[in-house]
């Protein structure tokens, strides 16, 4: 676990959990069109982050128009959820992390940017009270 995601949860008691809105921008078609694919990245993720898995990942393809369709996966978690969806048309990868256990979004950007070949990406984190 990062220390600077830890320390800053640490230090202020009244916070509950960390939210990370991972954003990745050009990522490999192949890989986020593959169910399977997605679904190794969570069993991954969750044993990099040392999060534990509640039930069965959930990957459901799905999208009237051009501009959303793709996969969207779900995963809880027993600290709160894992989330994600993957747009084709512009090969994107929208990734949120939910949890009251302390993690390191750095950690979990970095690793989903390399596991889905994206090029660039952005990071959003909040800390939930």
């Amino acid at each position: 676990m990062g220390f600077a995601a830890m320390s800053r949860i640490d230090a202020v008691d009244d916070y509950w959990g960390i939210a990370s809105a991972i954003d990745i921008y050009n990522c490999d078609p192949e890989k986020i069109r593959d169910a399977e694919f997605i679904k190794r990245f969570v069993v991954e993720l969750c044993d990099l982050i040392e999060m534990k898995r509640f039930g069965e990942t959930q990957v459901v393809h799905f999208g009237d128009e051009e501009k959303v369709e793709g996969f969207s996966m779900v995963q809880l978690i027993e600290t709160s959820l894992i989330s994600a969806h993957f747009a084709n048309h512009t090969n994107a990868t929208y990734l949120d992390v939910f949890s009251c256990k302390a993690y390191d979004p750095d950690v979990v950007r970095d690793f989903a940017q390399k596991y889905f070949g994206g090029e660039t990406s952005s990071l959003n984190v909040t800390y939930r009270r």
